[in-house]
C-alpha cells in the first residue's frame, strides 16, 4: 500500500482489461523482437529454447500471483521483496525492473521504426514514445481500451501469418528436427533471450494498485495472458521454423519473409503493419508498467519523492510517467536493438528471481525454487556482453543504496 499521506491510484480496472495490457505486453515482444536472436542462438532448437523460456514463465507467474493477492499495490516485486525478505532485495528487484524493461521500452519502439519506417526508424521510435507517453498521462482506462484494439489487430495479423503458411504446402517440416549442431548453451541462450517475450505479465502485477478485486483478478489475469501467449508463440514459432529454416537466424522481419516465401507477398505489408501494432501495445503497456514500479520506489525515496506524484484529474502517476518517457526517448535514439533485449532480459530475470525467493517464504516451495533456479541459469546463459553490462548497472544500484543507507 501507498505510505500515508501519498495519494493512492483509482481500482478502474477489471479481469478482461488486465488480461489484455499483459498480453498487449507479451505479443508485440516476443513474436517480431526475439525469434531471431533466439534462432541465431539454438538453431533448430529454437522450440526447446521456448519450451524451457515457458517452463521458467509459469513458475514465475505462479510466484508473482501468489504474491500479487497478498500484495495488491504498485510495483510489483519491489513490493514483495521488500515486504518478504527485506528492503535491499526489494530495491535491487526495482531497480532491476526499471533499468531492464527501460531498455525493453528502448526496443519495442524501435521495433516500431524498424518495421513501419525501416529508413527512418530512430525518429519514428521517439515518436512513439512520445504520443504513447501522452497518451498514459492521461489515465489508465484510456490505455487499457486502446491496448485492445491493438491486441485484436495483432491476434487477427498472426492467426493469418499461420493460415497462410500452413496452406502453402512450402513449408518444411524437417526444418523442425533438431540439428548435430545444437549445444546446450545455445539452446539456453535461446530460452534467456525468448524469456524477453514472456515477461508481459509482470504489467499486471506492477497494475496492482488499479486493479477491482485484486486478490481474485490478478492471479486470474496473469495466469490466463501466459496461457494465451504460450499458445500463440508455439503456433508462430512452428510456422516461421518450418518456413525459413536457418534463415530465420539472419531475419530482420521474420514473419513478413515467411509470408512471402509462402507465396503470399502481397500480405507481406499488412504483416509489417500488424508488427508496428504490437510493438506499439507492448511499449504501451511496458511504459505503465515502467512508471508505476518509479512511483512505487519514490514512495519510498529509493528514487526522488516528486516522482511519487499523482495527477488530481486523471488519477495517473503523471510526474513518473513524464520521467520514463523523457529516459525511454533518449535510449531509442541511441541503443541497439539486440543489446537492448539481451541487457533487458538479464536484470528482468534477476527481478523474477527476487519474486520466486519471495513466493518461496510463503510455502508450497518446489515452483518458487524452480523458478530461482532458472532465472538464474537463463541470466548467465544470455550473451557475455548482456551479462557484463547488466551486472555493471546492478551493481551500480546496489552502491547507490548502500550510499543513501549511509546518509
Amino acid at each position: 500500500m501507498a505510505p500515508s499521506g501519498d495519494p493512492t491510484l483509482g481500482r478502474r480496472l477489471g479481469l478482461t482489461d488486465a488480461v489484455v495490457i499483459g498480453l498487449g505486453a507479451m505479443v508485440g515482444a516476443g513474436v517480431f523482437a526475439a525469434f531471431a536472436p533466439a534462432a541465431a542462438a539454438a538453431g533448430s532448437a529454437l522450440l526447446v529454447g521456448l519450451a524451457i523460456a515457458a517452463v521458467v514463465a509459469y513458475c514465475n507467474a505462479t510466484s508473482s500471483a501468489r504474491l500479487a493477492a497478498r500484495y495488491p499495490s504498485s510495483g510489483g516485486t519491489y513490493v514483495y521483496g521488500r515486504e518478504r525478505l527485506g528492503g535491499f532485495w526489494g530495491y535491487i528487484a526495482g531497480w532491476s525492473f526499471v533499468v531492464g524493461k527501460t531498455a525493453s521500452c528502448a526496443a519495442m519502439a524501435l521495433t516500431v521504426g524498424y518495421y513501419a519506417w525501416p529508413d527512418a526508424a530512430r525518429p519514428v521510435a521517439v515518436a512513439a514514445v512520445v504520443a504513447l507517453t501522452v497518451l498514459n498521462y492521461t489515465g489508465v482506462q484510456k490505455s487499457a481500451l486502446l491496448t485492445r484494439v491493438i491486441v485484436g489487430v495483432v491476434l487477427a495479423v498472426l492467426v493469418a501469418v499461420v493460415a497462410i503458411v500452413a496452406a502453402s504446402g512450402s513449408a518444411d517440416p524437417t526444418h523442425l528436427a533438431l540439428s548435430t549442431d545444437v549445444t546446450v548453451g545455445g539452446v539456453l541462450q535461446a530460452a534467456g533471450l525468448l524469456f524477453f517475450a514472456f515477461a508481459g505479465y509482470a504489467r499486471i502485477a506492477t497494475l496492482g494498485e488499479e486493479v477491482r478485486d485484486p486478490a481474485r483478478v490478478i492471479p486470474r489475469a496473469i495466469m490466463t495472458a501466459l496461457g494465451i501467449a504460450l499458445v500463440i508463440y508455439t503456433a508462430v514459432a512452428i510456422a516461421v521454423l518450418a518456413e525459413l529454416g536457418p534463415a530465420l537466424a539472419t531475419a530482420t522481419a521474420p514473419l513478413a519473409d515467411a509470408v512471402q516465401e509462402a507465396g503470399a507477398g502481397g500480405f507481406a505489408p499488412v504483416v509489417r503493419v500488424g508488427a508496428a501494432v504490437a510493438a506499439l501495445g507492448s511499449l504501451l503497456a511496458l511504459i505503465l508498467g515502467v512508471s508505476r514500479t518509479t512511483l512505487a520506489m519514490a514512495r519510498d525515496r529509493h528514487l526522488p519523492h516528486a516522482l511519487a506524484a499523482v495527477h488530481p484529474g486523471f488519477g495517473s502517476p503523471h510526474r513518473a510517467e513524464v520521467a520514463v518517457g523523457v529516459v525511454v526517448a533518449v535510449l531509442a535514439a541511441t541503443v541497439d536493438l539486440r543489446g537492448a533485449i539481451g541487457f533487458s532480459s538479464f536484470a528482468v530475470l534477476l527481478y523474477y528471481a527476487v519474486a520466486n525467493a519471495a513466493a518461496w517464504t510463503l510455502g508450497r516451495r518446489l515452483v518458487p525454487a524452480v523458478g530461482l533456479a532458472g532465472c538464474l541459469v537463463l541470466a548467465l546463459s544470455l550473451p557475455l556482453t548482456s551479462v557484463l553490462v547488466g551486472a555493471a548497472v546492478l551493481a551500480i544500484g546496489a552502491a547507490v543504496y548502500a550510499v543513501r543507507r549511509r546518509r
